[in-house]
């Protein structure tokens, strides 16, 4: 509720008044025009962007380790044809 005061003084020597115009309020609640909203709206989607963010670089790395994971297999088939190759061969020397 806000409520007005005026107080006039007169000064009976002189003849002159004085007026002061007072305003009281109560402690209506103010608004905020929806800033807090907007400022609620942005943080939202940073939030869910990182997510997004952050659960596509984790998928980047189990593709890593699953790259990193089969190429281990091929260099380690590759040592065992390479080593059956030279048991071949040496069986070929002795049998000669």
């Amino acid at each position: 509720m806000t409520e007005e005061r005026i107080t006039e003084v007169r000064d009976p020597a002189t003849g002159s008044t004085h007026t002061t115009h007072t305003v009281v309020t109560d402690g209506e609640p103010r608004r905020g025009g929806g800033s807090g909203w907007l400022i609620a709206i942005v943080l939202l989607i940073a939030v869910i962007a990182g997510f997004f963010i952050f659960s596509n670089m984790s998928g980047a790395e189990v593709s890593k380790d699953n790259a990193v994971a089969e190429a281990a297999n091929e260099v380690g088939e590759a040592a065992q044809q390479v080593g059956d190759a030279a048991q071949d061969a040496a069986q070929n020397l002795d049998g000669n």
